[in-house]
């Protein structure tokens, strides 16, 4: 992921969501990986060390294969041994520089909930800032309180300031994508990714991934990954 960060689909692996419906989160990254997006997350946050370093093992061929950059959730130091990308931090883990001090070859981004935290990430400077959650979420069981379009336009006009990417984050669908490619250069995406019916998952999550990252303004290659 050279930056700037690419517009478009900012995709979420989020294992949890998964299992709970008896998806495979390989299969449901290589489908979701069809519509070539921004970035890919993996999110484990309940996966023992071990199963999550597995899991970001398995997906890091298919991202490089796909040309999209992976990304680890929290941990610093699986992002490392999978070969993964970038590292993605909350307001609890690793500082940003601390991430540069002990993996100087992983880019990192930050989620921000706030104006204190928005402006304290920008000093920093990460290859990108999330903000959120924009619209309610059901991701996330200690979700802060929403910041709106409102709060998402202001995180804008500081972060394009600043020469750094926005990420948003909570409540995005493909209703809401238009509004949203305004005032973010990407945004992450986890249960509208989701399938809803229980005949050929994969292929509606790839069919959901494609209609997003269009919306949200990202570009597909040309030559799409077959979904597994």
């Amino acid at each position: 992921m050279s930056p700037p960060l690419a517009p478009g689909l900012y995709a979420i692996v989020d294992v949890a969501s998964l299992v709970a419906r008896g998806l495979d989160p390989v299969a449901f990254a290589q489908a979701v990986l069809v519509a070539r997006p921004a970035a890919l997350q993996v999110r484990a946050k309940r996966l023992e060390a071990r199963e999550l370093l597995a899991l970001l093992r398995a997906t890091a061929p298919l991202c490089r294969a796909a040309g999209v950059p992976l990304v680890a959730n929290d941990r610093v130091d699986l992002a490392v041994l999978a070969g993964c990308d970038v590292v993605h931090v909350g307001q609890a883990d690793l500082s940003i520089e601390r991430v540069r001090r002990v993996a100087p070859g992983l880019r990192v981004g930050v989620s921000t909930c706030n104006r204190e935290q928005l402006e304290a990430a920008i000093l920093a400077r990460p290859d990108y800032i999330a903000c959120g959650p924009v619209f309610p979420t059901t991701s996330k069981d200690d979700a802060e309180p929403c910041v709106g379009l409102e709060g998402l336009r202001e995180a804008w006009r500081a972060t394009s300031e600043a020469g750094i990417p926005l990420v948003a984050i909570g409540g995005v669908t493909l209703e809401r994508a238009p509004e949203l490619r305004q005032w973010a250069t990407a945004s992450a995406v986890i249960q509208a990714l989701l399938p809803t019916s229980g005949s050929a998952p994969y292929e509606e999550v790839a069919a959901r991934a494609i209609a997003l990252h269009a919306a949200l303004g990202g570009v597909r290659a040309a030559s799409p990954v077959p979904p597994a």
